[in-house]
């Protein structure tokens, strides 16, 4: 059998399994039809799209963030959301908590008088949409009592994708258990089925987000906007996507918000395109591994610019099957436990972060960005390893800051998406995770998620996505086109940005996390050395609803 021939013959093996598995899973109680369905808590954004800032423009921003580690960690149990594996003895229960897990705040206002906008990101590995609402209920409730003449444009909840934080989704929390009784319960019709996600930790968490949502509006003040974005190249960056999907952003992005008030704190707003997967990864030459709490590479980048001045806001970027690439960052150092080498790479990209527009002298005397004594110990140490030292400002050239007009358009837009795979849709049929499923006749599921498009001024542009988003989808690549792909057809419709344009970029995870996003004519369950996505992926028709969307919502904002 030639190598086609049997991925497509595992192909229909799998699903056909998984196709089995879930029908004999019954639908879930709270299921209705999709003509029924009414959007709840959904703020659509800035009706107007504006070309100019207003007379009256000017930008406001104000920061907050919450811990959200459970302090009873080591009364109660908690589940690392990431990993089971039987390098930790199929166990992900949080032991020992090394940092923190944080959700971190902005509001945003362009003095247009269409709205404030909020966005928080939560150090976790997903949240779903059902939730996101849960914290917009809540937050519109707190918002219209403090601020009855005030306008909400839109409230956005972003996901880290760290996979070393308690389970927010509901997949990793003692599954195999869970999994085994509410499909008991199922079968024999009787039981309330247990939540996917930690029910008492959730109710922590919508709480504590919309309060942090309200301090950020609360802290607001008047300031100005400027960015500036570097390739720094795929040192950083590892790409272990399907060998038909090579495309890759290696670009870091910095908006900085300076408030007109100096006795006010800066807030830098950092996007980067990798993983934070590394802290919460078993080994088995590491006792513990994968039962420690870690805010990974986002904490530490959070904590050197905290360091230099500034509050952070971290929003993750097109990250299917991109990784965090520590080779440059890991120096041949020894390390003892894997979130040494999440430090590493946070402090590394922190500096760069704010090395941005400096030049190389600059840079050398600050001591933050450039510790000679460190430098010479883990040089001397690399060299003891029989490797070498790379200083991550080496051959640095500065890039130039822009001022960003006081101008926010923002448009969010729901995108209905089939249900195509059958071990997601008995995931929702078990409550494995807070989707509301829609029915679309017998045996045929769909959610609502939704999709996002941001202009800051006319300097950035914003595509977001509701899961891990593949590069080709936002900047063109082999997997579109019949020639790359594994069903030899091309995807048909258009990239980000062939719609938007050129520099548009992508905040993933946003307002929902539905796993994998994919070009429809790449996707395949039969080759999972290279398309292991798939699995945890809604289904073969995912990437063309996310994409006919944008196409949808750029033709109602006249984008050409």
């Amino acid at each position: 059998m030639d190598v086609e021939k049997r991925i497509n013959f595992t192909d229909k093996v799998i699903h056909g399994i998984l196709q089995g598995f879930s029908n004999a899973v019954k639908d879930g109680s709270d299921y209705i039809p999709v003509e029924s369905y009414v959007p709840e808590n959904f703020f659509e954004g800035t009706k107007k799209f504006l070309k100019n800032p207003s007379k009256n423009g000017k930008w406001s921003l104000g920061y907050a963030n919450i811990n959200l580690t459970p302090l009873d960690y080591a009364n109660r149990n908690y589940y690392m959301g990431g990993y089971i594996s039987p390098d930790n003895g199929f166990k992900n229960l949080i032991e020992e908590v090394v940092d923190a897990m944080k959700g971190r705040a902005i509001a945003l206002d362009d003095g247009s008088g269409r709205g404030v906008s909020v966005f928080c990101t939560i150090d976790c590995i997903g949240t779903t949409n059902g939730d996101i609402r849960v914290i917009r209920k809540k937050f519109r409730e707190k918002f219209e009592e403090l601020y009855p003449d005030r306008k909400i444009a839109s409230v956005n909840v972003f996901s880290t994708h760290t996979h070393s934080c308690v389970d927010t989704e509901g997949i990793w929390t003692d599954f195999p258990g869970k999994l085994l009784r509410n499909f008991k319960r199922k079968k024999k019709g009787n039981g309330a089925l247990e939540r996917g996600a930690d029910e008492q930790y959730m109710r922590f968490l919508c709480e504590g987000v919309s309060d942090t949502l309200i301090k950020a509006v609360q802290d607001m003040c008047e300031g100005e906007l400027t960015i500036a974005q570097k390739d720094i190249t795929e040192d950083y960056f590892s790409n272990r996507n399907r060998p038909s999907a090579p495309s890759i952003v290696t670009d870091i992005t910095r908006l900085t918000f300076t408030p007109d008030d100096k006795s006010k704190t800066p807030t830098m707003i950092i996007n980067l395109p990798a993983h934070p997967d590394v802290a919460g990864f078993p080994v088995k030459d590491e006792p513990g591994s994968g039962r420690r709490l870690s805010g990974d590479y986002v904490y530490y980048l959070g904590e050197t610019v905290s360091k230099a001045g500034y509050n952070l806001m971290f929003f993750n970027g097109a990250i299917c099957a991109i990784y965090m690439a520590r080779g440059k960052s890991n120096d041949d150092l020894k390390f003892n436990h894997r979130y040494e080498e999440s430090i590493r790479f946070g402090r590394e990209i922190g500096r760069i972060a704010l090395s941005l527009t400096k030049t190389l002298d600059e840079i050398k005397k600050d001591k933050l960005l450039y510790d000679e004594a460190e430098i010479v110990t883990d040089t001397e140490l690399a060299k003891r390893n029989g490797g070498n030292y790379t200083l991550w400002c080496e051959g640095w050239e500065p890039v130039e800051e822009k001022k960003v007009k006081p101008l926010l358009n923002i448009r969010i837009k729901e995108v209905k998406i089939p249900i195509m795979n059958p071990l997601m849709a008995a995931a929702g049929k078990l409550k494995l995770a807070n989707f509301k499923v829609l029915t679309e006749g017998k045996g045929k599921y769909a959610i609502y998620s939704e999709i996002g498009y941001i202009e800051f001024g006319k300097e950035l542009k914003v595509a977001m996505v509701p899961g891990e988003f593949c590069c080709d989808l936002l900047k063109g690549g082999a997997s579109l086109y019949a020639d790359g792909s594994i069903t030899h057809t091309d995807f048909g419709l258009p990239s980000v940005r062939d719609i938007f344009g050129e520099d548009t970029i992508a905040f993933g995870l946003a307002n929902d996390a539905i796993g994998y996003i994919v070009p429809d004519n790449d996707y395949t369950m039969g080759d999972p050395m290279n398309h292991y996505h798939e699995l945890v992926s809604l289904g073969c028709l995912t990437g063309s609803s996310v994409m006919k969307g944008f196409v949808e919502m750029a033709k109602e904002l006249e984008i050409k």
